[in-house]
């Protein structure tokens, strides 16, 4: 979904939990709390592997790109991307410079060379995919390639668009990917290619992807998966830790991407993994300030979140 992504480390100590089973911290309450967002623990595992990949072209794919890239990768730790974020969404800092100081820090300004010519990087509309757009340029750019960053939309608009040779390289998502070429390829009801399991995963990916022109990278260890949440005040007034606590609350409104409500891991998977009803959907943003504001002044009770984001604190 991604929407991923689409959330700093300090924050957010239990932050991944969002992702993997329940929560066993005890709620405390405090004058913040309807202002505090919290992810509920993703207990029956709705969600599959979301590590970041590179996504390139494979008529423009060469042995200095894939170096470029495959290092960015072997830096991108999962702290690594949550302190990305924190500095973008948190501290205020463009993607530009956040991405560049990383690039640097980490020593990706150096020791790939042999790339020419352009390539466009695409990222979309939301901060963290226009932070590694950069990084990916800045990365390709220093190997000698003419990199630039272009913004798109949802991965409806940009994958076409990455198949056509309007975009060039992308940072996406392990799990989200697959499912998303799997049910382009092979219909809306084919069994799901994405498990929790990397390996198996990023095989499949492979797999649909290079029919369509596409070559997969090394996936980073950094994650980026959808989670939902709640403010803390909700979560402590209905007793709630894990997705699946939502049951026993009537009248929920979501909120997230306009896509939500036919993703499979956004309101599709709530409602078949988790047998959760909604009383309506509020399109919103992709994790973004659309979509937490509404869950502060109570406009929805539950949003899509990602759980790499560096503003979220913990149960």
């Amino acid at each position: 979904m991604r929407a991923r992504h689409a959330l700093a480390l300090a924050v957010v100590p239990m932050l991944l939990t969002g992702c993997g089973g329940s929560s066993s911290s005890k709620l405390s309450s405090g004058p913040d709390n309807s202002k505090v967002l919290v992810v509920l623990a993703d207990d029956l595992k709705l969600q599959t592997v979301d590590n970041v990949v590179p996504v390139i072209r494979t008529k423009v794919a060469s042995a200095a790109a894939q170096q470029a890239l495959d290092k960015v990768s072997a830096a991108l730790s999962p702290e690594a991307l949550i302190n990305l974020n924190k500095a973008v969404d948190i501290d205020r800092q463009t993607s530009t410079t956040a991405a560049e100081k990383f690039v640097k820090d980490n020593g990706l300004d150096s020791g790939v060379s042999g790339g020419s010519g352009k390539l466009v990087v695409g990222g979309a509309n939301f901060s963290e995919s226009q932070t590694l757009a950069n990084v990916y340029a800045d990365a390709l750019k220093a190997a000698g390639f003419d990199a630039s960053v272009k913004t798109v939309e949802s991965r409806e608009v940009y994958e076409p668009a990455l198949e056509k040779g309007d975009l060039d390289v992308f940072p996406e998502y392990v799990g989200t990917l697959t499912e998303f070429l799997n049910k382009k390829v092979n219909g809306p009801k084919a069994p799901a290619k994405a498990s929790n399991n990397l390996d198996a995963t990023v095989t499949a990916l492979k797999a649909l992807a290079g029919p369509r022109g596409l070559t997969v990278y090394t996936p980073a260890q950094a994650d980026d998966k959808n989670a939902f949440a709640v403010t803390k005040k909700f979560a402590l007034d209905n007793g709630l830790t894990k997705l699946s606590d939502l049951k026993k609350v009537k009248d929920l409104v979501l909120g997230g991407p306009a896509e939500c409500p036919t993703r499979p891991f956004c309101e599709l998977g709530l409602e078949k993994t988790y047998g959760l009803t909604f009383k309506s959907f509020k399109s919103l943003d992709t994790g973004g300030p659309l979509t937490k504001a509404a869950l502060k002044d109570g406009t929805i009770q539950v949003g899509l979140v990602f759980s790499s984001d560096g503003s979220l604190g913990s149960l």
